[in-house]
Parts: structure tokens; sequence; C-alpha cells
């Protein structure tokens, strides 16, 4: 469908950026609003085609892709308008008094070349949403938009096409060859989505430039019911986060701890709740997406088959047409950590629910498990909310809700350790593409000089005692 991109492409396009380089990052203020008011304008004059394009690849509803792909990266835009200027300010810090005579300020410059690494399951959001911030940074930037859903990618070309010059922003294309061969060359700064497999790669290629990484990646992203949640209300957000782009999101509750107390009712609850999002044959809703490819279809079959043998249970779901990539909204019971559908990041329509007695179980889990990208908690008590803060580690936590703290652009998203390291989104992203330069700046007067050797002179003794006193 698009031209892709040759290995010899890659370095001509990286060339012409790196010549352009100095131009764009001194650009002023006015120059990169202008670029990002210009991408606004052309997002909003091809929704449609957008939305096409996602429905061909993911089966998407239209509604879906405004409110989880368009409107979250209208918000970065609009944000970024407003605030770049403020973010490219010198910041003015304090000089202590032994520095006397001299001015200190961050002046927030520009990395240089980047490259943004984009994943298939938000092909759209997860491209446009770093390069906003890229461009607010003054960089030039390379775009690596996803193979698997080459719809959605041609749009990306285009789009980035009519925006901007190709020695400002470019797109490549193309398979996991094309990937490797972007990893060779010496980026500034990489932005990467996708696993954390995949990430430990791009690590360890950026450290053979010494280039700066932002790696978004996943993990096991876990829920907690607690025995006095609102059960109806927890059910409905749970399965809309659950299943929301058929359970393809980095952020999706992965699985469910429900206190013994309310386990049954909370399957009972998510399992009608199921019903009112998609109807009683989701196959047939018009709002259910697909899965990626077959691969990723068989994978999650096999898991929720293998955890049925072990003696978890299906509370419901499971019909499947691999053909059309098409799993129903799955919750399996009585789920054990050591079962299979315990045993990786799901990225699919599967609920596992385990059960507890004592939230110290649960706080014992989640302390020895990989930190995730994101947890969930519900519960009106807030010493449990206390505990659960405290007590655990994720890249963010979200009270009585699932997935918001991803629609904020004023919170800083990223993982930590295996989910991911740096993070971005309004001003996190102009940051995690900005090189914080420390400047300072004497006046004619210093104390230093008179700290100059000879040591032993009255005039570096006495400045020595002055210092002292002042530090106390």
């Amino acid at each position: 469908m698009f031209p892709t991109t040759t290995p010899n492409d890659l370095v001509l396009k990286f060339e012409k950026l790196k010549l352009n380089r100095w131009k764009v990052s001194t650009s002023v203020v006015e120059e990169r609003i202008g670029k990002l008011k210009k991408l606004k304008a052309n997002i909003l004059s091809s929704k449609a085609e957008l939305c096409e394009a996602l429905a061909k690849d993911f089966n998407k509803a239209p509604v879906e892709t405004e409110i989880t792909e368009i409107l979250p990266t209208i918000d970065e835009l609009n944000i970024a308008i407003r605030k770049t200027a403020k973010w490219m300010k010198p910041q003015r810090v304090c000089t202590p008094l032994t520095l006397l005579g001299a001015r200190s300020f961050i002046q927030s410059e520009a990395k240089g070349v980047v490259l943004i690494m984009a994943p298939w399951n938000y092909p759209f959001y997860l491209a446009i949403a770093p390069l906003v911030a890229a461009i607010s940074a003054g960089n030039c930037v390379v775009v690596k938009a996803s193979e698997k859903t080459p719809n959605t990618t041609e749009y990306l070309r285009k789009l980035i096409l009519k925006t901007f010059a190709e020695n400002e922003v470019t797109t490549v294309e193309g398979g996991p060859e094309i990937a490797e061969g972007l990893l060779k060359l010496p980026f500034d700064h990489i932005l990467f989505t996708g696993s954390t497999a995949i990430g430990k790669k791009v690590m360890a290629a950026a450290s053979q430039h010494l280039a700066t990484v932002t790696l978004e990646l996943g993990g096991k992203s876990p829920t907690i019911v607690h025995e006095d949640a609102n059960l109806e209300d927890a059910a409905l957000k749970i399965a809309w986060g659950k299943f929301i782009n058929s359970g393809q999101t980095c952020v999706a509750p992965d699985f469910v701890f429900a206190h013994e107390k309310i386990a049954d009712r909370f399957q009972t609850l998510v399992t009608s709740q199921i019903k009112k999002l998609y109807g009683k044959d989701p196959k047939k809703s018009p709002d259910y997406a697909r899965l990626i490819d077959e691969r990723a279809h068989a994978r999650l079959v096999g898991l929720a088959e293998k955890s049925i043998q072990q003696g978890s249970t299906l509370v419901t779901g499971m019909e499947k047409d691999s053909s059309t990539r098409y799993l129903s909204p799955t919750v399996l019971g009585n789920v054990e950590s050591s079962h299979a559908i315990m045993s990786e990041e799901l990225f699919g329509p599967v609920l596992p629910v385990l059960r507890y007695q004592k939230l110290d179980q649960v706080i014992s889990h989640l302390q020895t498990m990989d930190k995730p990208l994101a947890m969930y908690l519900f519960t009106q008590d807030a010493q449990v909310q206390k505990r659960i803060l405290n007590e655990t580690t994720s890249g963010g936590l979200v009270l009585n809700h699932v997935i918001l703290h991803l629609a904020n652009p004023h919170l800083p998203f990223g993982g930590v350790g295996p989910s991911g390291m740096g993070n971005y989104h309004g001003i996190y992203g102009f940051k995690a593409f900005s090189h914080e330069r420390s400047v300072l700046k004497q006046s004619w007067f210093t104390l230093s000089k008179r700290l100059f050797p000879p040591y032993s002179g009255t005039t570096a003794q006495m400045t020595l005692k002055l210092m002292r006193k002042l530090l106390g």
C-alpha cells in the first residue's frame, strides 16, 4: 500500500534531518506554534480518512477512534500551542551566597534528531502525541509507524508529508529490518512504545551512540476490587477499560484481584456489563474491535484454554473466529497465579479474576511481580488506598476508575523498570525531547577569585572563613 523504505533511504533521510537540525533547533516560538497549528488543522480536516483507516485495520468504531485517538491528540496539541512559549523561556534558579555575583538559569534546548517508534495498538495517537512534544522542543524527527496497521500508516505518511518539510519531519515504513536499520543510526533521542523485550533491544542499540531513551512498555497492570467497592460501578468501568480496542491497550486492566466476599457477584456484574456495552453477540457489535493478527488470536486462545485445563473456570466468552481475528470478551474465574493466563501480558480481551482474603496477600503479590505500567484500585477505604499507594509501585495509579490518567496531559505518563523508563505528555513531553542546559552568568564581582592559590594567603583564608560562616 505504501512505499516501503529501503536501508539506503534511511541514511539519506537521516542526513537531511541532520543538516537541518540547527536551523530547526534555533527556531523561534512562532515557528514552532505555526507547525503545531498546521498539524492540528490537517488532522481535523482529515478525521474521516483516519476513521476509515482504523476501521480497515482494526474494525474500530469511528466514535472509539475519536475518543481514544483523535481527541487526546488534539488535547496535546492545544496544550503545546498554549504553553510552548512558556516552556521555551529560560528558567531562573537560585544561586548560593558562596557564588555571590553570579546568576543561574536553565535553558531548554532541542536534543537534535530524534526517533519516534510508534506501536500498532493506537497507531495514530502514539505516533502523533510524542511528535507534538518533539516539535515544541525544536527537534527534527523520524516517525517509524507500524507495518501491522498499513492503512493507518499510510494515513500518517500523507499527513506528515502534507504538514512538514521532509528535512524537518519524515516517516519510514517497513518491518523489523527497517527498525533495526534505524537503530544503527546516531539519533540523539529515541522514544519507543511497545513490548518490554523489544524495549531492551532499543536501549541496547541506543547505548552504542549514548542516545537517551524514553521507553513506554507494558506489563500486567493489576486491578484490585476491595470488599467495600461499588461493584456495579467497578464492573462497568473495568469492562470498558478491559475490552476497549479488544483489550489491546497498554494500560488495560490485565487481571483483577477480587475480595472473596464479592468475587462471585463481581463476575456476574462484569458479564452483564459486557452485554450492556456490546450486546448479546459482540461479534455483531459495530463497537467491538478485532485482534491485530492471527498470531495474537492464537496466542490468547491458547493461554485461555490452557488455563481452563489448569482449573480456571469460564465465566463468559471464548467465542472465537480465527478468520476474522474475533475473540469475544472473556472472563475467567478461580484463576491462580500459576495458571498460563498469568504468565505474560495479555494484550487482548481476556480478564482473569483472582480471589483474595486479606489485602496483605495482594500487596505481597504486587511487591514480587514486575513493576506494572498502571494499577487500579476500587475502594472507599482511605487506609486501603494509602497502603496500596505506599506499599506498591507502578507507572500510574488510578483510584475507582481505570485508564483515565493516560488522558490527562498534565500528568507524566510512563512506566517504571520493566514497564518503562522516562515519561511524556504536556510539559513532560517537552522535557523528554529537550536537554536542560545549566547556565551560570558571572558579573564583574565574584568571590571565587579570592580562593585561587596561594591558599595560604590572607585573602584566601579570609574568604574561606566567610564561606564557612555563610554555610553554617
